[in-house]
């Protein structure tokens, strides 16, 4: 093998400036943290963008994010329609009868290509509802790892009662590339 063959790389010179083999590689928990990130970014609430990764055995099983079903008008089409609902401790939630959660939408999506996700593991940018909590709970999710915290105060005792974990993963500021 030629000199050439072996120094070739895919990047153009000026991207490789700077870079070292010491710069840090991202762990399990920052890439798929990154991965809900992006996919937020198709979120067609207009209220709030999160996304949602599934994960067995740092392999992507499924993900979603919030938005109208498949097909119907999106929120952000001005189709947003807000209810309250009123939790027992007396506060007020706000929520948007048309969008279907992130994480609900990730399981729907392993369900309809039938992937399995008992045992497995969730990313989300935003800790998870009440109601999607229940159901994280009823289809086998072990951890659910999150960036945001959104009303917590309103899943702790669901979490308490059940196996499953809910673990912080903050995102560090990145330097733009």
């Amino acid at each position: 093998m030629s000199e050439e063959t072996k120094e070739r790389c895919c990047c153009p010179a000026e991207d490789r400036a700077g870079s070292s083999d010491n710069e840090k590689r991202l762990g399990w928990h920052e890439y798929f943290m990154s991965v809900a990130h992006l996919i937020s970014r198709r979120a067609t609430c207009s209220r709030g963008h999160i996304g949602a990764v599934i994960v067995r055995e740092n392999n992507i099983l499924s993900t979603g994010y919030n938005g109208a079903p498949s097909g119907l008008p999106h929120c952000n089409d001005g189709n947003c329609r807000i209810y309250k609902s009123i939790h027992p401790d007396g506060t007020v939630e706000e929520n948007c009868v048309n969008t279907i959660h992130a994480e609900i939408n990730a399981i729907a999506q392993a369900a309809k290509h039938g992937v399995s996700i008992r045992d497995s593991d969730i990313y989300i940018t935003a800790s998870p509802c009440i109601h999607c909590l229940k159901v994280l709970i009823n289809v086998g999710i072990k951890t659910i790892y999150y960036d945001k915290p959104y009303k917590i105060e309103h899943i702790d005792e669901l979490l308490r009662l059940s196996s499953i974990r809910l673990v912080q993963v903050t995102m560090a500021a990145r330097p733009k590339e």
